[in-house]
């Protein structure tokens, strides 16, 4: 039985559960995966969720953190509502994004950002890895501005040249931090989370 039909067979597991239980996509398990291993998000807590289209990032992070907690997408594209979680249309590259969210968070310091945010695959992977590096350093840009002390970051990044110094910038600026790729993950996929504990102040 070959590697790949496993595989294939794995991510349909996870795709037909996802429709199954409700989420709107198969990456749900991954952070749950994530949570299950690193217990990052707490009931009450007020989350930030980065690229967040279609929503199962939220969906996820919305049952652990509760009725009293907050969470808050953006992502370029539309999302259909969800009860008790504020979607944005917006460009996390662009200052008016990070406006309109910082906006909606006042003067308030957020306990978690996640970022699940992705380029548009170019198919040359030098390129998409750069853009995905691109992407990740605007959601460190974000951190540094709504990240309370003390609070935890999660970010998809694709491996390559420039990954070490990336994870060097979150080392400088987190107690804990750890790389894990989620059994939700494709096997072959060259994505992996970082997951960063306890934020020093920037």
């Amino acid at each position: 039985m070959s590697k790949r039909w496993y595989q294939e067979k794995k991510h349909e597991h996870f795709y037909k559960e996802a429709k199954k239980v409700g989420y709107r996509a198969r990456s749900a398990f991954k952070l749950k995966q994530i949570q299950k291993r690193f217990n990052v998000l707490k009931e009450d807590n007020i989350v930030i969720d980065l690229g967040a289209a279609p929503g199962g990032w939220s969906q996820v992070a919305k049952e652990i953190i509760g009725e009293k907690g907050t969470i808050i997408g953006i992502d370029l594209s539309p999302i259909k509502p969800i009860s008790g979680i504020t979607f944005l249309q917006g460009d996390m590259t662009e200052k008016t994004s990070i406006d309109e969210l910082i906006g909606i968070i006042g003067e308030k310091k957020v306990d978690v950002v996640l970022s699940d945010m992705s380029p548009d695959i170019s198919g040359n992977y030098s390129v998409d890895q750069a853009r995905s590096i691109y992407l990740c350093e605007q959601a460190l840009s974000t951190v540094e501005l709504v990240l309370k002390s003390g609070g935890h970051f999660i970010c998809k990044v694709f491996e390559g040249e420039d990954f070490k110094d990336f994870s060097k910038k979150i080392k400088d600026n987190f107690k804990i931090v750890k790389h894990f790729s989620p059994p939700a993950s494709r096997k072959s996929s060259s994505e992996i989370y970082i997951v960063a504990k306890y934020k020093i102040n920037m």
